[in-house]
């Protein structure tokens, strides 16, 4: 079995695998022998995030584009395969979030926010799935969350995308596992990362509710998800397709608990 989760000799283009979720997953991507490429839209976060590999015995190559224009992807992914190899593996990870109430919303925040969660692996998966459908195979994970089911106050635009989100992985399943294509989507639940660290303290209201709420008791450590990552990325997954596995500690399993409830 060890063989199954084995990525040796596969190359795994993560977007948005400059930080946080994004990191976690490539990093243990390439514990498990994978050939990393990150892709963002900025140079200086790719530049840093690069030696923040190094640092950690990595190799990883970068490349700058858009994911959500078109023929800057057609261009970035000939590039990535000229340079480093064809595509076995895509993370759909690049993603952004904008909480602002529906009605204070402005239609062009939403919209944006729509083309970077959706449409945006939307031309990522069409352009790397070219290269696999020749190969005869190839793992595409899109990065869901647990907005894909449930709603929340201020995050209108986001649940939109990520709910429609679980939906292209089901139909991008549908139609590429002809040529052993599998697409899958991982949602991850509240995770510790910098970006949760200012409300990650004792007496914040939302870390009480995160805490309160998590059956687990805790928040997830970004490393929680490599194995996911690793099992969706491998052979051990030939037969898994068009599911969102939830790595939530629990979350979606429960209606939740009372303050002080054991």
């Amino acid at each position: 079995m060890t063989q199954a989760f084995s990525l040796a000799g596969k190359v795994a283009l993560v977007t948005g695998g400059t930080h946080g979720l994004g990191m976690a997953i490539a990093t243990g991507l390439a514990k498990s022998g994978a050939r990393i490429v990150i892709n963002d839209v900025f140079e200086d976060k790719l530049s840093s995030a690069v030696q923040e590999y190094l640092a950690n015995d990595i190799e990883v190559a970068a490349y700058a584009f858009d994911v959500t224009k078109e023929e800057q992807v057609k261009e970035g992914i000939a590039k990535i395969e000229a340079e480093v190899g064809g595509i076995d593996i895509l993370v759909n990870n690049a993603g952004i979030i904008k909480r602002t109430p529906a009605l204070e919303m402005e239609v062009s925040d939403f919209r944006q926010v729509i083309d970077i969660d959706l449409v945006g692996p939307f031309i990522m998966s069409k352009y790397v799935a070219k290269g696999m459908v020749e190969r005869g195979q190839g793992k595409i994970i899109n990065m869901c969350s647990m907005m894909s089911e449930l709603g929340r106050n201020s995050v209108s635009a986001y649940a939109s995308a990520k709910g429609g989100l679980k939906m292209l992985t089901r139909n991008l399943a549908t139609e590429w596992a002809k040529y052993n294509i599998q697409v899958n989507g991982i949602g991850p639940g509240y995770f510790a990362t910098s970006q949760t660290a200012p409300i990650r303290v004792d007496g914040h209201p939302f870390n009480e509710f995160i805490l309160n709420r998590t059956p687990a008791g805790k928040w997830g450590d970004p490393s929680d998800l490599a194995g996911t990552a690793v099992f969706l990325s491998s052979a051990a997954s030939n037969f898994v397709n068009g599911q969102v596995i939830y790595v939530d500690g629990g979350i979606l399993a429960t209606i939740g608990k009372p303050h002080g409830e054991e």
